[in-house]
């Protein structure tokens, strides 16, 4: 993935355009929005390599036989489930996760092999396609807000059946206030804000301050 982070910076390719065609290419697989656009910085400051950084300070351990079992275990129990979600489960970074479904076990979405065809046959059949912008989880209350207000009092708990999981789901659903999510609604607006102010481009924080 990092090759073809390189490639976009070399041929000035900007970091938004970069992150559309990975997702294009690579589905669900892709590196998440924030690593992809540290790594864009990274190469156009002149890095020649993603793990200069973990080699100036302790070794990383992430990539060991132990994680890359656990991977594999996972994906094979559900074939469904995503690099962001394994990371989540082995507390891993998605980049050293994702180096170990590609380098590791030789691992690849099928939508790289998908799309094209899918394209194909809409150009075929006179098909007009919609430009739509990539998925963004900073964008989505869902992620900014819902999910991690139940993973969070639910991980590392154990539910023998789904009716657990079901009765514990709404326990944690049913302690978020009127205020949390006028206060979600807020923050959205800002994120929107943010988002059109910057012309879609890359900034870190939600603090951050963007004169218009």
């Amino acid at each position: 993935m990092d090759q073809r982070i390189k490639f976009c910076v070399k041929n000035k390719i900007k970091c938004a355009d970069a992150f559309r065609m990975l997702t294009v290419a690579y589905g669900e697989a892709t590196l998440d929005r924030s690593n992809v656009y540290r790594w864009y910085k990274m190469f156009s400051e002149g890095r020649e390599d993603v793990n200069d950084e973990e080699r100036a300070g302790r070794p990383s351990t992430s990539t060991t036989d132990e994680n890359i079992d656990e991977v594999k275990k996972i994906v094979l129990a559900n074939r469904r489930i995503t690099v962001r979600e394994v990371a989540e489960d082995l507390n891993i970074s998605i980049g050293s996760c994702h180096s170990i479904f590609t380098n590791d076990l030789g691992m690849r979405r099928i939508a790289a092999k998908f799309v094209p065809k899918l394209r194909e046959f809409l150009a075929k059949n006179n098909t007009l396609m919609m430009p739509q912008p990539p998925y963004s989880p900073d964008l989505a209350p869902c992620d900014f807000f819902l999910f991690p207000k139940l993973k969070r009092p639910m991980k590392g708990r154990r539910y023998a059946t789904i009716e657990e999981i079901k009765t514990a789901s709404k326990e944690e659903l049913n302690k978020i206030t009127k205020n949390d999510f006028l206060k979600c609604f807020e923050d959205w607006k800002k994120r929107w804000h943010k988002c059109i102010i910057s012309d879609g481009d890359y900034f870190e924080g939600d603090k951050i301050h963007i004169h218009e």
